[in-house]
Formats: C-alpha cells, structure tokens, sequence
C-alpha cells in the first residue's frame, strides 16, 4: 500500500462529527486509511509528500444515484425537450442497440468525469442488459478507473405489450433476474470496511416491474445482506400511475413492499409529501437527490429541506448523463443549493450543509460511514480543490466552495491511491478512450 502525506493544506473541511475545519494542516494517508490529522507531520520514510497549499482539501464527494450507459447517449435530439416518460420513449430504441463494449466504455467516460468533479465513491443503477451485456461490464470499467463503486442489478420486467413502457426486447422474465443477483452477489459484493465493489439490487420502477418482482427482491435483498434501491415520486405522472395502479402513493406503496428502511435509497423522490417525508425519516429510508436531473426534465424541486430537517438521509446523484446531460458533481451540490433557496429563500441552504450532503451525506445513504468525512481511521478518500485560480480569486471564504468554485478538482485520493494529479485522470488513457467513445456514439446515431 502508498503512504503519502498532503502537506500545509490551506483548510480542511473534515465533515467529522463535530465538523471541524482545520487551517495549515497535514494529513498522512497509510494502507487505505487516514492515520494521522495535524499540523507538521513527520514524513515516513519511503512516503510521498504532496503540496497542498493554497488548496482546501475534503473528503472525496459520494454520487447515490447514477445511470452510466446513458453518457454515449448525451443530449440526444427528440428527447432534450421532454419529460420523463416522452424522454424515456425516445431513447430506450438507441439503448436496445448497446453491447458490453457500450456498457463498459460509457462507464469508463462517466466514472472519469466524477473523478476530475471530485468524486470517489459512485453507485450505479443498470437496469437493460441488451446483447449480452452484464452488471460486471461497468465493475471492471471502475475497476479500472479506481473509484469506490456501489453498483446495482437493476431490471425491468413490464414491457409495452403489457401494459409497460419500454420495449419487450428491453424486458428480462422476473425468475432470471433473481438468478442473475444472486450470481453477481456472489461474484463482487464486498461486505467490508474498506470495500471497493458492494453490489445492490435496484428493479427499476415501479411502473416497469411488478409488485411480485419488488417484493422478492427485497427478501432477496435482506437474504444476502445488500441494499436496495428504486426510482420513486419522481414527477406528477409518477404520482398519478401509483395512485391508479397501486391505489396509493408511492411512499405507501414502497412501504407495503417492504421497501423502507437503513437499506434501501430512493431516487428523486420530487413529490414526497409530509407523510411519507415522517415514513422515510422514521424508518431511516435515504434519498438521492438529483437536481439537475429533476430540472433538466421538468420534474419539479424535491423538498430537501424538510427531509433533512425531518431526518431523511439524503445524499446526491448526478443521474444519467441523458437526463443531466452532465456528470459533475460539485455542480450537482450548488445545484441542490440553489434550488433550495429559490424555493424557499437565500437562508434555506448554506454551502457547507451541501457539501456536507454532498460528502458525508452520500456515503452514509449507501452505507459507508468509513467513507465520506476525513477523520481517523475513515477511508483515505480525499479531493484537493486549488482555490488559488481565478475561478475563486477574490473570494474572502474560499472554503465555501459551492459559492465560488473551483469545480475540478486538482488531486484526488481513492483508497490512498492517487486517481487525478494536477487536474488529469492518471490511471486511464483518456485520449484514447473519448475517441473510442465518440465513435460508439456517432456510429448509434447514424442507425437512429
């Protein structure tokens, strides 16, 4: 294992119990984990010593929601003006044509993208496996790329001819999707402190399985000891098809499946309404927030401020890149910020609050409270932002990050191992893997 000490950071938001920010500081970084906190660190021999003055270093940022394939499907036209389900219809056709080389090249493009905005800790939610593609496509891109990675079996098993929306060739029989989760359990999930790889089962939506399949994926789920996670009350059509088919909201539905809890996250969750903000938060049920996504499509601004204020743990995800059409998540953090104060005023969201959402947020909705704060013993995850350039020249607080940027980050640390130095991608060749991903997309949109 590396041992590298970051040396005379300018501040460290530590996002620890306390939330301490500590001025001048050194952290040593050893076998995974921060060893030490301090000021004047003695340098171990053998260790890396990296300079990170003038530089606010925090923990590495956690994304609780994301869709990866969908970055070779950026901006596609028909679907940039439409809502959910319009947008869905457009693009499930192209989605039908992927491979494993699609899943796993689109991974490797959107995980490189979190990593330069700070990221070290990303789920995933794959729920289409056409011609032959695999949950493990996108763990070997991650793999690869370094970051911690938090993916999860999705599925659809409702398809148009019944009743559902998307295309019979996307739809999988509910009996081989449960087989092929426990398969991929078995093969990656990584239970401990520290793991790289933990594995989730994730049906898509409620409107695109059947209530049979959502049950027995949480008794599945609770079986083998993973999480669970689902798109829910994301916009008004969502609200409408629960209360039609299912005669309740969706926070009842969820709840009489069996799907609240310390396990299980939820996706969007735009149109919560108080009682089920008091179920989420009772039963410790987490929310990935996802505003860009949530204003890209129309669906509305979720209520996260009475979520946290009620208790609900929330984190934040950057969604698909078809729906975002970005994956930086810093600029997802402001995002949430802002809308919050739109909606309820300039005092509804500090800087700090967001990055803490952010951060320490994200990681505890997925489980990890040995990621997401930097503090003895936690994970040596860390994001090294220069503020010394003009994107936060003249600022008087530059730890608030949110208000003045920057919004790459310059080094970031996974697992102690360095995965950007300087503000490039050191563990990938980057040239070489656009080209291979312009050129997947251009050809897909010479068969559309």
């Amino acid at each position: 294992m590396t041992t590298t000490v970051l040396r005379g950071a300018e501040t460290v938001l530590t996002m620890d119990d306390t939330r301490r920010e500590l001025r001048g500081c050194d952290i040593l970084l050893k076998d995974g984990v921060i060893a030490q906190i301090g000021q004047d660190l003695p340098t171990p021999e053998g260790a890396e010593v990296v300079d990170v003055s003038g530089c606010i270093v925090t923990p590495g940022l956690v994304n609780t929601h994301h869709h990866l394939y969908q970055s070779l499907t950026r901006a596609v036209p028909g679907g940039q003006d439409a809502l959910l389900f319009g947008w869905l219809r457009t693009l499930y056709p192209i989605w039908q044509q992927f491979t494993p080389d699609h899943m796993f090249t689109s991974a490797q493009v959107g995980l490189a993208e979190l990593a330069l905005s700070g990221c070290t800790l990303s789920s995933d939610h794959l729920y289409l496996y056409p011609n032959g593609s695999r949950l493990e496509d996108t763990i070997h891109a991650a793999a690869e790329v370094g970051l911690r990675f938090h993916p999860t079996r999705g599925a659809m098993s409702i398809g148009e001819s019944d009743g559902g929306l998307p295309p019979d060739a996307l739809v999988e029989r509910e009996d081989a999707i449960l087989e092929d989760c426990i398969r991929v359990i078995d093969a990656f999930h990584d239970p401990a402190d520290g793991s790289m790889c933990r594995v989730g089962i994730a049906p898509c939506s409620p409107f695109s399985v059947s209530t049979d399949l959502m049950r027995n994926a949480a008794t599945l789920a609770r079986d083998k000891g993973v999480m669970l996670h689902t798109h829910l009350a994301e916009n008004d059509e969502d609200i409408a098809y629960s209360l039609e088919t299912f005669g309740c909201r969706p926070g009842a539905y969820a709840e009489s499946l069996g799907w609240v809890g310390p396990d299980v996250w939820h996706a969007h969750c735009v149109k919560l309404d108080p009682s089920e903000i008091d179920l989420f938060a009772s039963t410790g049920t987490g929310v990935a927030h996802c505003p860009c996504s949530n204003c890209r499509l129309g669906s509305g601004i979720a209520p996260l401020r009475a979520m946290r204020d009620a208790g609900v743990p929330v984190g934040l995800g950057v969604d698909g890149s078809a729906s975002n059409d970005a994956g930086n998540l810093v600029a997802e953090a402001r995002q949430a910020m802002l809308l919050q104060r739109v909606a309820l005023g300039a005092d509804a969201m500090s800087a700090r609050e967001a990055l803490e959402i952010a951060t320490r947020g994200g990681a505890d909705v997925l489980g990890r409270p040995d990621c997401g704060r930097i503090a003895l013993g936690k994970r040596a995850d860390i994001a090294v932002w220069d503020v010394s350039g003009v994107q936060s020249a003249g600022s008087w607080d530059r730890a608030a990050l949110l208000l003045a940027g920057p919004t790459t980050v310059r080094d970031l640390f996974v697992e102690g191992r360095q995965v950007v130095r300087n503000r490039n991608l050191v563990t990938l060749d980057m040239a070489a893997t656009l080209v291979r991903q312009r050129d997947m997309a251009e050809q897909l949109k010479e068969r559309v």
